[in-house]
């Protein structure tokens, strides 16, 4: 069984691929939504429902489809400059925690690099974690994601307790028409 509580490592290897997953993939993007906006956590105990005896036609989606070549663009760049698809694929279990460490600090400051090269990023929320805060009605619930006890309806009164992060701006290099993105990083051979 999957462990439901993985470590840190664990958790950055999912974030990314959650996070390219919904870049590149609108029915992906659609399911962890729905999963994020669900009342409560799912129970990953519970037997799976049993599938209707005829199948129903999905509704037309109303979700955009987006192209998977800037996700894997931003895979390439991160690779090239935090060697991070060598760092998450490396099985790390006979290293030292002082050298998944050492290795953790290069792909952090390399990650850290590219995102400030190609993005302009901006917390949502201005004030500081742990700050006491209102939502009033009509807050945006896209930006805000209430956790804890949610009864009722606003004005919600909480704590910061993420700042939570957008994008203002997007600098991705152009690419040639002959690019094959899927081509995250070469192979490479040495003569």
């Amino acid at each position: 069984m999957t462990d439901m509580n993985p470590g840190f490592f664990g958790r950055l290897g999912i974030a990314f691929g959650v996070f390219f997953g919904v870049l590149g993939n609108a029915a992906f993007a659609g399911r962890v939504q729905r999963l994020r906006e669900a009342p409560e956590a799912p129970d990953f105990t519970a037997e799976a429902p049993k599938p209707a005896a005829a199948p129903v036609q999905p509704a037309p989606s109303a979700l955009k489809e987006s192209s998977p070549v800037a996700a894997l663009q931003l895979l390439g760049l991160l690779q090239r400059d935090a060697r991070f698809i060598d760092f998450v694929e490396e099985d790390i279990a006979n290293y030292s925690d002082g050298d998944i460490g050492a290795a953790a600090r290069l792909v952090h400051d390399g990650c850290r690099a590219v995102l400030r090269e190609h993005f302009t990023i901006k917390p949502v929320r201005t004030e500081a974690e742990g700050s006491r805060v209102t939502l009033q009605e009509g807050f945006d619930a896209a930006a805000v994601r209430l956790t804890g006890n949610v009864v009722g309806k606003p004005p919600f009164n909480g704590q910061v307790s993420h700042r939570g992060w957008k994008v203002e701006d997007t600098r991705l290099p152009k690419l040639a028409p002959s690019h094959d993105a899927s081509i995250v990083a070469p192979a490479e051979v040495e003569l």
